[in-house]
Protein backbone atom coordinates (compact mmCIF):
# COMPACT_ATOMS: atom_id res chain seq x y z
CA UNK A 1 0.00 0.00 0.00
CA UNK A 2 3.22 2.60 0.73
CA UNK A 3 4.58 1.83 -2.94
CA UNK A 4 0.89 2.23 -4.85
CA UNK A 5 0.30 5.06 -2.12
CA UNK A 6 3.72 6.57 -3.47
CA UNK A 7 3.52 5.90 -7.04
CA UNK A 8 -0.02 7.14 -6.97
CA UNK A 9 1.28 10.89 -5.50
CA UNK A 10 4.17 11.24 -7.84
CA UNK A 11 2.69 10.62 -11.06
CA UNK A 12 0.16 13.24 -10.05
CA UNK A 13 3.04 15.51 -8.71
CA UNK A 14 4.40 14.98 -12.41
CA UNK A 15 1.27 16.57 -13.92
CA UNK A 16 1.24 19.34 -11.11
CA UNK A 17 4.78 20.44 -11.15
CA UNK A 18 5.78 19.53 -14.57
CA UNK A 19 4.57 22.69 -15.96
CA UNK A 20 7.33 24.88 -14.26
CA UNK A 21 9.60 22.97 -16.12
CA UNK A 22 7.70 24.76 -19.37
CA UNK A 23 8.57 27.76 -18.29
CA UNK A 24 11.85 28.41 -20.71
CA UNK A 25 9.84 27.52 -23.56
CA UNK A 26 6.65 29.34 -22.52
CA UNK A 27 9.22 32.06 -22.39
CA UNK A 28 11.15 31.91 -25.97
CA UNK A 29 8.72 30.21 -27.78
CA UNK A 30 4.89 31.76 -27.04
CA UNK A 31 6.41 35.38 -25.80
CA UNK A 32 5.43 35.11 -22.17
CA UNK A 33 6.88 36.50 -19.85
CA UNK A 34 8.56 35.21 -16.47
CA UNK A 35 4.94 36.55 -14.44
CA UNK A 36 2.83 35.14 -16.84
CA UNK A 37 4.50 31.69 -17.24
CA UNK A 38 4.44 31.71 -13.54
CA UNK A 39 0.87 32.01 -13.62
CA UNK A 40 0.61 29.01 -15.93
CA UNK A 41 2.81 26.76 -14.19
CA UNK A 42 0.70 27.31 -10.96
CA UNK A 43 -2.79 26.71 -12.69
CA UNK A 44 -2.71 22.49 -11.92
CA UNK A 45 -1.73 23.82 -8.16
CA UNK A 46 -4.76 26.58 -8.33
CA UNK A 47 -6.95 23.84 -9.11
CA UNK A 48 -6.18 21.89 -6.74
CA UNK A 49 -6.92 24.25 -4.07
CA UNK A 50 -10.50 24.43 -5.25
CA UNK A 51 -11.44 20.05 -4.98
CA UNK A 52 -9.35 19.19 -1.88
CA UNK A 53 -11.03 19.20 0.74
CA UNK A 54 -14.19 17.86 -1.31
CA UNK A 55 -12.03 14.94 -2.07
CA UNK A 56 -11.11 15.06 1.16
CA UNK A 57 -15.02 14.57 2.59
CA UNK A 58 -15.58 11.99 -0.66
CA UNK A 59 -12.32 9.88 0.77
CA UNK A 60 -13.77 9.95 4.20
CA UNK A 61 -17.23 8.46 2.93
CA UNK A 62 -16.00 6.18 0.49
CA UNK A 63 -12.31 5.00 0.86
CA UNK A 64 -8.95 5.40 -0.93
CA UNK A 65 -9.62 2.97 -3.75
CA UNK A 66 -12.19 4.64 -5.48
CA UNK A 67 -10.86 8.39 -5.33
CA UNK A 68 -7.40 7.73 -6.44
CA UNK A 69 -8.19 5.84 -9.22
CA UNK A 70 -11.17 7.81 -10.38
CA UNK A 71 -8.64 10.91 -9.36
CA UNK A 72 -5.64 9.43 -11.29
CA UNK A 73 -8.17 8.95 -14.48
CA UNK A 74 -9.44 12.71 -14.68
CA UNK A 75 -6.02 14.08 -14.43
CA UNK A 76 -4.73 11.74 -16.84
CA UNK A 77 -7.63 12.63 -19.29
CA UNK A 78 -7.09 16.49 -18.70
CA UNK A 79 -3.29 16.10 -19.21
CA UNK A 80 -4.20 14.28 -22.76
CA UNK A 81 -6.46 17.60 -23.13
CA UNK A 82 -4.01 20.32 -22.13
CA UNK A 83 -1.72 18.25 -24.92
CA UNK A 84 -3.86 18.22 -27.61
CA UNK A 85 -4.63 21.93 -27.38
CA UNK A 86 -3.82 24.88 -29.70
CA UNK A 87 -4.47 27.38 -28.01
CA UNK A 88 -2.98 28.92 -24.43
CA UNK A 89 -6.20 29.66 -23.17
CA UNK A 90 -7.14 25.86 -23.75
CA UNK A 91 -3.85 24.44 -22.41
CA UNK A 92 -4.49 26.32 -19.66
CA UNK A 93 -8.06 25.37 -18.86
CA UNK A 94 -7.35 22.16 -19.00
CA UNK A 95 -4.18 22.23 -16.49
CA UNK A 96 -6.38 23.46 -14.06
CA UNK A 97 -9.04 20.89 -14.22
CA UNK A 98 -6.34 18.17 -14.27
CA UNK A 99 -5.02 19.97 -11.04
CA UNK A 100 -9.05 19.60 -9.83
CA UNK A 101 -8.59 16.28 -10.45
CA UNK A 102 -4.82 15.15 -9.10
CA UNK A 103 -5.90 16.90 -5.60
CA UNK A 104 -7.52 13.49 -5.16
CA UNK A 105 -4.38 12.15 -4.86
CA UNK A 106 -2.55 13.64 -1.65
CA UNK A 107 -5.22 13.30 0.78
CA UNK A 108 -6.16 9.60 -0.18
CA UNK A 109 -2.27 8.38 -0.60
CA UNK A 110 -1.98 9.88 2.82
CA UNK A 111 -5.05 8.26 4.81
CA UNK A 112 -3.85 5.16 2.96
CA UNK A 113 -0.53 5.37 4.60
CA UNK A 114 -1.68 6.64 8.03
CA UNK A 115 -4.53 4.18 7.94
CA UNK A 116 -1.97 0.77 7.12
CA UNK A 117 0.44 1.38 10.01
CA UNK A 118 1.29 1.81 13.45
CA UNK A 119 2.22 5.36 15.47
CA UNK A 120 5.80 5.03 15.89
CA UNK A 121 6.42 4.04 12.14
CA UNK A 122 3.64 6.69 10.35
CA UNK A 123 7.02 9.20 10.72
CA UNK A 124 9.26 7.34 8.46
CA UNK A 125 6.63 5.53 6.29
CA UNK A 126 5.26 9.13 5.52
CA UNK A 127 8.60 10.60 4.94
CA UNK A 128 8.73 8.01 2.15
CA UNK A 129 5.52 8.85 0.96
CA UNK A 130 5.86 12.46 0.51
CA UNK A 131 9.11 11.60 -1.24
CA UNK A 132 6.43 11.11 -4.55
CA UNK A 133 6.68 15.15 -4.33
CA UNK A 134 10.71 15.70 -4.88
CA UNK A 135 10.55 12.21 -6.89
CA UNK A 136 8.15 13.22 -9.19
CA UNK A 137 9.22 16.97 -9.51
CA UNK A 138 12.76 15.01 -10.70
CA UNK A 139 11.36 12.91 -12.83
CA UNK A 140 9.35 15.65 -14.51
CA UNK A 141 12.70 17.66 -14.48
CA UNK A 142 14.65 14.77 -15.93
CA UNK A 143 11.92 13.94 -18.96
CA UNK A 144 9.53 17.13 -19.55
CA UNK A 145 12.64 19.99 -20.74
CA UNK A 146 14.09 17.49 -23.23
CA UNK A 147 10.53 16.47 -24.72
CA UNK A 148 9.61 19.98 -25.11
CA UNK A 149 13.05 20.93 -26.89
CA UNK A 150 12.15 18.73 -29.19
CA UNK A 151 8.64 18.74 -29.41
CA UNK A 152 7.14 21.70 -28.03
CA UNK A 153 4.65 22.17 -25.35
CA UNK A 154 2.24 19.59 -26.69
CA UNK A 155 4.73 16.82 -26.51
CA UNK A 156 6.15 17.56 -23.04
CA UNK A 157 2.32 17.29 -21.47
CA UNK A 158 2.13 14.17 -23.45
CA UNK A 159 4.01 12.56 -20.35
CA UNK A 160 2.11 13.40 -17.54
CA UNK A 161 -1.05 12.66 -19.03
CA UNK A 162 0.49 8.85 -19.87
CA UNK A 163 1.90 7.98 -16.17
CA UNK A 164 -1.46 8.94 -14.75
CA UNK A 165 -2.74 6.59 -16.71
CA UNK A 166 -1.09 4.21 -15.64
CA UNK A 167 -1.59 5.14 -12.54
CA UNK A 168 -5.36 4.81 -12.67
CA UNK A 169 -4.62 0.61 -13.88
CA UNK A 170 -2.49 0.32 -10.97
CA UNK A 171 -4.87 1.82 -8.33
CA UNK A 172 -7.86 0.19 -9.12
CA UNK A 173 -6.27 -2.81 -9.12
CA UNK A 174 -4.04 -3.00 -5.96
CA UNK A 175 -5.62 -0.57 -3.35
CA UNK A 176 -7.28 -2.23 -0.45
CA UNK A 177 -8.67 0.06 1.53
CA UNK A 178 -7.35 0.03 5.39
CA UNK A 179 -9.49 -1.24 8.11
CA UNK A 180 -11.17 1.29 10.52
CA UNK A 181 -14.45 0.92 12.75
CA UNK A 182 -17.79 1.63 11.42
CA UNK A 183 -19.31 5.22 11.45
CA UNK A 184 -22.03 4.26 13.29
CA UNK A 185 -20.17 2.32 15.95
CA UNK A 186 -17.98 5.15 16.96
CA UNK A 187 -18.27 7.51 20.12
CA UNK A 188 -18.99 11.27 19.62
CA UNK A 189 -15.40 12.27 20.62
CA UNK A 190 -14.37 10.53 17.58
CA UNK A 191 -17.19 12.29 15.64
CA UNK A 192 -16.32 15.37 16.54
CA UNK A 193 -14.84 18.45 14.44
CA UNK A 194 -11.11 18.46 16.09
CA UNK A 195 -11.34 22.04 14.70
CA UNK A 196 -13.42 22.95 17.75
CA UNK A 197 -11.86 20.76 20.84
CA UNK A 198 -8.42 23.03 20.11
CA UNK A 199 -6.20 25.16 17.98
CA UNK A 200 -3.41 22.77 17.32
CA UNK A 201 -4.41 21.85 13.58
CA UNK A 202 -4.87 25.90 12.51
CA UNK A 203 -1.50 26.45 13.76
CA UNK A 204 0.23 23.87 11.91
CA UNK A 205 -2.00 24.99 8.59
CA UNK A 206 -0.55 28.30 9.72
CA UNK A 207 3.40 26.96 9.96
CA UNK A 208 2.94 24.85 6.88
CA UNK A 209 1.91 27.22 4.76
CA UNK A 210 4.76 29.79 5.48
CA UNK A 211 7.10 27.17 4.83
CA UNK A 212 5.48 26.14 1.48
CA UNK A 213 6.60 29.51 -0.14
CA UNK A 214 10.19 28.98 -0.41
CA UNK A 215 9.80 25.57 -0.95
CA UNK A 216 7.02 26.53 -4.25
CA UNK A 217 9.85 29.15 -5.41
CA UNK A 218 12.98 27.14 -5.36
CA UNK A 219 10.84 24.26 -7.31
CA UNK A 220 9.11 26.60 -9.75
CA UNK A 221 12.16 28.63 -10.74
CA UNK A 222 15.15 26.50 -10.50
CA UNK A 223 15.32 25.87 -13.82
CA UNK A 224 15.18 29.11 -15.28
CA UNK A 225 17.58 30.87 -13.01
CA UNK A 226 20.11 28.07 -14.08
CA UNK A 227 19.72 28.67 -17.38
CA UNK A 228 19.25 32.25 -18.07
CA UNK A 229 20.77 33.03 -14.66
CA UNK A 230 23.43 30.60 -15.07
CA UNK A 231 24.12 30.05 -18.80
CA UNK A 232 23.29 26.46 -18.35
CA UNK A 233 21.67 24.20 -20.96
CA UNK A 234 17.99 23.03 -20.68
CA UNK A 235 20.01 19.25 -19.99
CA UNK A 236 21.92 20.19 -17.12
CA UNK A 237 19.35 22.17 -15.55
CA UNK A 238 17.33 19.39 -15.69
CA UNK A 239 19.75 16.87 -14.88
CA UNK A 240 20.85 19.08 -11.50
CA UNK A 241 16.79 19.70 -10.53
CA UNK A 242 16.90 15.86 -10.71
CA UNK A 243 19.47 15.23 -8.32
CA UNK A 244 18.33 18.18 -5.95
CA UNK A 245 14.99 16.53 -6.24
CA UNK A 246 16.11 13.02 -5.17
CA UNK A 247 18.01 14.27 -2.10
CA UNK A 248 14.70 16.31 -1.12
CA UNK A 249 13.28 13.08 -1.43
CA UNK A 250 16.20 11.84 1.28
CA UNK A 251 15.76 14.75 3.44
CA UNK A 252 11.84 13.65 3.77
CA UNK A 253 12.91 10.52 4.92
CA UNK A 254 15.30 11.32 7.59
CA UNK A 255 12.97 14.03 9.14
CA UNK A 256 10.45 11.19 9.05
CA UNK A 257 13.01 8.43 10.98
CA UNK A 258 13.62 11.49 13.35
CA UNK A 259 10.27 12.37 14.12
CA UNK A 260 9.78 8.28 15.62
CA UNK A 261 13.04 8.19 17.01
CA UNK A 262 11.48 11.19 19.14
CA UNK A 263 8.10 9.65 20.05
CA UNK A 264 9.73 6.59 20.84
CA UNK A 265 11.55 8.49 23.57
CA UNK A 266 9.60 10.64 24.42
CA UNK A 267 6.11 9.10 24.07
CA UNK A 268 4.68 12.66 23.00
CA UNK A 269 2.97 12.27 19.33
CA UNK A 270 2.38 16.34 18.86
CA UNK A 271 6.03 17.10 20.07
CA UNK A 272 7.87 14.27 17.71
CA UNK A 273 6.40 15.41 14.69
CA UNK A 274 6.50 19.51 15.55
CA UNK A 275 10.37 19.62 17.31
CA UNK A 276 11.67 18.64 14.11
CA UNK A 277 9.32 20.75 11.84
CA UNK A 278 10.59 24.28 14.15
CA UNK A 279 14.18 23.20 13.80
CA UNK A 280 13.58 23.13 9.84
CA UNK A 281 12.04 26.00 9.52
CA UNK A 282 15.74 27.33 10.85
CA UNK A 283 17.71 25.98 8.31
CA UNK A 284 15.25 26.68 5.90
CA UNK A 285 15.73 31.12 6.74
CA UNK A 286 19.24 30.42 6.67
CA UNK A 287 19.54 28.47 3.57
CA UNK A 288 17.59 30.89 1.44
CA UNK A 289 19.40 34.15 3.24
CA UNK A 290 22.17 32.57 2.26
CA UNK A 291 21.62 31.91 -1.05
CA UNK A 292 20.18 35.19 -1.75
CA UNK A 293 23.90 36.77 -0.81
CA UNK A 294 25.94 34.37 -3.32
CA UNK A 295 23.73 34.83 -5.99
CA UNK A 296 24.08 38.58 -5.31
CA UNK A 297 27.39 38.32 -5.25
CA UNK A 298 27.51 36.15 -8.47
CA UNK A 299 29.73 33.24 -6.15
CA UNK A 300 29.55 29.77 -7.60
CA UNK A 301 28.30 28.29 -4.57
CA UNK A 302 25.15 30.15 -4.78
CA UNK A 303 24.59 26.69 -7.07
CA UNK A 304 25.68 24.62 -3.98
CA UNK A 305 23.11 26.55 -1.68
CA UNK A 306 20.11 26.00 -4.23
CA UNK A 307 21.17 22.40 -3.71
CA UNK A 308 20.70 22.65 0.18
CA UNK A 309 17.68 24.53 -0.13
CA UNK A 310 16.33 22.16 -2.42
CA UNK A 311 16.60 19.99 0.40
CA UNK A 312 15.85 21.77 3.59
CA UNK A 313 12.45 23.18 2.28
CA UNK A 314 10.50 20.34 1.64
CA UNK A 315 11.52 18.38 4.82
CA UNK A 316 8.96 19.40 6.59
CA UNK A 317 5.96 18.49 4.64
CA UNK A 318 5.74 14.97 5.66
CA UNK A 319 5.71 15.63 9.51
CA UNK A 320 2.87 18.08 9.34
CA UNK A 321 0.59 15.62 7.18
CA UNK A 322 1.07 13.01 9.66
CA UNK A 323 0.74 15.19 13.20
CA UNK A 324 -2.69 16.38 10.86
CA UNK A 325 -4.02 12.74 10.17
CA UNK A 326 -3.04 11.82 13.85
CA UNK A 327 -5.16 15.04 15.70
CA UNK A 328 -8.44 14.85 13.57
CA UNK A 329 -8.73 10.62 13.50
CA UNK A 330 -10.12 8.07 10.93
CA UNK A 331 -13.90 10.10 10.75
CA UNK A 332 -12.24 13.75 9.98
CA UNK A 333 -8.91 13.11 8.55
CA UNK A 334 -9.68 13.17 4.75
CA UNK A 335 -10.81 16.53 4.98
CA UNK A 336 -8.43 18.04 7.65
CA UNK A 337 -5.63 16.86 4.73
CA UNK A 338 -7.63 18.18 2.05
CA UNK A 339 -7.52 21.74 4.21
CA UNK A 340 -3.82 20.98 4.97
CA UNK A 341 -3.50 21.20 1.50
CA UNK A 342 -5.71 22.99 0.50
CA UNK A 343 -3.69 26.33 2.33
CA UNK A 344 -0.24 25.02 1.10
CA UNK A 345 -1.46 24.51 -2.54
CA UNK A 346 -2.85 28.16 -2.45
CA UNK A 347 0.37 29.46 -1.56
CA UNK A 348 1.73 27.52 -3.91
CA UNK A 349 -0.59 29.07 -7.01
CA UNK A 350 0.13 32.53 -6.29
CA UNK A 351 3.99 32.13 -5.20
CA UNK A 352 4.96 31.88 -9.09
CA UNK A 353 3.18 34.35 -10.71
CA UNK A 354 4.54 36.91 -7.65
CA UNK A 355 8.02 36.24 -7.58
CA UNK A 356 7.67 35.44 -11.35
CA UNK A 357 7.07 39.42 -11.01
CA UNK A 358 9.70 40.55 -8.15
CA UNK A 359 12.37 38.26 -10.53
CA UNK A 360 11.44 40.40 -13.60
CA UNK A 361 11.70 43.86 -11.49
CA UNK A 362 14.33 43.15 -8.83
CA UNK A 363 16.22 39.79 -9.89
CA UNK A 364 16.42 36.50 -8.27
CA UNK A 365 18.82 37.83 -4.84
CA UNK A 366 16.40 39.77 -4.25
CA UNK A 367 13.48 36.98 -4.48
CA UNK A 368 15.34 34.74 -2.45
CA UNK A 369 15.87 37.33 0.26
CA UNK A 370 12.03 38.14 0.52
CA UNK A 371 12.00 33.92 0.81
CA UNK A 372 13.89 34.07 4.09
CA UNK A 373 11.25 35.82 5.92
CA UNK A 374 8.52 33.32 5.55
CA UNK A 375 10.25 30.73 7.36
CA UNK A 376 11.55 32.96 10.11
CA UNK A 377 7.58 33.73 10.59
CA UNK A 378 7.08 29.85 10.75
CA UNK A 379 9.44 29.40 13.61
CA UNK A 380 6.83 31.04 16.27
CA UNK A 381 3.69 29.24 14.86
CA UNK A 382 4.88 26.08 15.34
CA UNK A 383 3.06 24.21 17.94
CA UNK A 384 4.55 23.75 20.99
CA UNK A 385 4.14 19.81 22.75
CA UNK A 386 0.82 18.19 24.02
CA UNK A 387 0.09 14.54 25.00
CA UNK A 388 -3.66 15.12 24.08
CA UNK A 389 -4.21 13.68 20.39
CA UNK A 390 -6.15 10.97 18.81
CA UNK A 391 -4.24 7.49 17.61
Amino acid sequence: MLVVALGATLCANVFINGVAFLIPTLHRERGLDLAQAGLMSALPSLGMVVTLIAWGYVVDRVGERVVLTLGSALTAAAAFGAASADSLVAVGIFLFLGGMAAASSNTASGRLVVGWFDAEKRGLVMGIRQTAQPLGVGLGALVIPRLAETGGVSSALAFPAIVCAVSAVVCAVAVLDPPRPARAEADDADLANPYRASSLLVRIHLTSLLLVAPQAMVWTFTLAWLITDRGWSAGSAGALVTVAQILGAGGRIGAGRWSDAVLKRSGDVLSSRMRPVRSIAVAAAAAMALLALTDWLDSPVSIALMMVASVVTVSDNGLAFTAIAEIAGPFWSGRALGTQNTTQLLTAGVTPPLFGALIGVAGYPAAFAVCALFPLLAIPAVPGTTRAHRD
